[in-house]
């Protein structure tokens, strides 16, 4: 492949000066790992629809890179994210109280992108799927893996939307400019380095698909507790428990803030939103300048959506010096009240102490 055939940077990926300029700069100069001089052989990228890439994005990168959808299932009827208007037809599923359930993608549709890869000329694929603890499409990957034409690293993000999905962005644009196959999967295994942040207004649709427990969504109900939710180790964690959405959301974007600070300038930001574009727009406006690149503003794909219900807000954060992944908050200590110090019963008959009132005892008559 010419230099000049790379995909130009858009605003959110890293700029010169960093490793992966430094690889474009190597190949210009026919000096990119892997080149010496040789043909350029080109790695593929395959991800879920989960990762929340941008539309725009994928569809510059489609030569070497796949996005396997994922099903939804609205009552009796499967639809499938890229294809189908999931979107409106879920808004109206959750609306109307419908059964809305997701599953992950059939084993035969990794191999078929695999093979779509391996025809276009790729010698190995990066495989790069959301976290396995919420779905089994990184095992459905490792079956489509074994009849591939060609090697596959299927890697488990151990996240989801576009902390996944700026992984996917990293490996494809380092994956461009010459980077090893090993470079490759050790940089695709950093996607959990990537944090996600988000509120909704109820718990009730992620404890009916099994993502939290029964007792944190009867918090969320009857407490009136609006959590901050995050991932870790693959698993969805309440990292803040804060008592009114409007409290949330503001708090979600103060741990934005304080993140990005960590990260640096070379932080990426992205908002996801469902149903609720004007309020993501809103923390767009508070995130812009935190960092040296555009803060995106992208839905939460439907597979997510299912899970999160309408009315959902979360950001992503990728790049720079990664800060600890966010850690579920303590329960509150379970406070028991004194014990009552009861006097013994008097008997019949017993003449009280000098001074001391009659005890009468609740509950009884004289």
């Amino acid at each position: 492949m010419d230099p000049d055939d790379l995909p130009t940077r858009l605003p959110w990926q890293k700029r010169p000066g960093d490793w992966v300029g430094k690889l474009r700069q190597r190949m210009a100069s026919g000096e990119a790992p892997g080149h010496h001089g040789r043909h350029f052989v080109p790695v593929g990228v395959v991800t879920d629809s989960a990762a929340a890439l941008p539309l725009d994005w994928v569809q510059a990168h489609s030569r070497y890179l796949r996005v396997v959808p994922m099903p939804v299932m609205i009552d009796t009827q499967i639809f499938s994210e890229g294809t189908d208007d999931v979107p409106t037809e879920l808004a109206l599923g959750l609306a109307m109280g419908q059964s809305v359930r997701t599953s992950r993608p059939a084993p035969g549709q990794m191999l078929r992108a695999y093979q779509e890869l391996a025809g276009a000329g790729c010698k190995h694929i990066i495989s790069i799927h959301l976290s396995g603890a919420l779905s089994g499409t990184v095992e459905a990957a490792r079956l489509g893996a074994r009849q591939s034409p060609v090697p596959v690293t299927v890697i488990d993000s151990l996240t989801v939307a576009l902390a996944e999905g700026f992984a996917v962005m990293d490996v494809l644009e380092a994956a461009n400019a010459g980077a090893s196959v090993e470079e490759l999967a050790l940089l695709a295994g950093r996607a959990a380095e990537n944090h996600v942040y988000f509120a909704v207004p109820s718990l009730e649709q992620l404890r009916r698909g099994g993502r939290i427990g029964a007792v944190a969504s009867m918090l969320g109900t009857l407490l009136n507790v609006k959590p901050i939710l995050s991932v870790c180790d693959g698993h969805i964690v309440a990292t803040e428990k804060i008592r009114s959405h409007a409290r949330t959301l503001a708090r979600l974007v103060a741990i934005a803030r304080e993140e990005a600070a960590v990260r640096g300038p070379e932080a990426k930001l992205a908002v996801h939103y469902f149903g609720n574009e004007a309020a993501a727009r809103e923390i767009v406006d508070e995130l812009s300048g935190v960092s040296s690149t555009e803060v995106l503003s992208v839905p939460v794909p439907a597979v997510l959506g299912a899970h999160t219900g309408a009315g959902v807000l979360a950001v992503a954060i990728s790049g720079g010096t990664a800060p600890p992944p966010p850690v579920a908050s303590k329960p509150e200590p379970k406070t028991r009240p004194a014990p009552v110090r009861r006097e013994p019963k008097a008997k019949r008959g017993d003449i009280p102490a000098a001074g001391a009132p009659p005890e009468v005892q609740v509950g009884e008559t004289e």
